[in-house]
C-alpha cells in the first residue's frame, strides 16, 4: 500500500509541475483583453489590478489542483501493478 501511495504522491507532484507550465499560457489564450471577470462585467485590466490578480491566481491554483488529481490517478495504476508484480515474484520465490 505504501508503494501505491508514494507513486500517487509522485504523480500528484508531477501533475502540479506540468500544470504550472500549461495553465498560464492557457489563461492568456482563454481570456481576451478587457474581459477578465467571469461575470461578464467587462472589467478592464488597467483599472482593476486586484481583481486580475485574484482571478489569475485562483485559476492557476485550480489548474494545479486538477493537475495533481490527474497525476495521482494516472500514477495509481503503475503503482498498483508494481505492488502486484512484487507480490507475484515473492510468491514464486517462496514456492520454489
Amino acid at each position: 500500500m505504501k508503494t501505491v501511495l508514494v507513486a500517487m504522491l509522485v504523480g500528484a507532484v508531477l501533475g502540479v509541475v506540468v500544470a504550472s507550465f500549461i495553465v498560464p499560457p492557457l489563461l492568456s489564450w482563454y481570456n481576451e483583453p478587457g474581459a477578465i471577470s467571469p461575470s461578464g462585467k467587462g472589467v478592464q485590466t488597467l483599472c482593476n489590478l486586484p481583481e486580475l490578480i485574484r482571478y489569475t491566481s485562483n485559476r492557476l491554483l485550480l489548474g494545479q489542483l486538477i493537475g495533481a488529481g490527474i497525476g495521482a490517478i494516472v500514477a495509481f495504476f503503475p503503482g498498483l501493478s508494481l505492488v502486484r508484480r512484487r507480490a507475484r515474484n515473492a510468491t514464486a520465490v517462496a514456492t520454489a
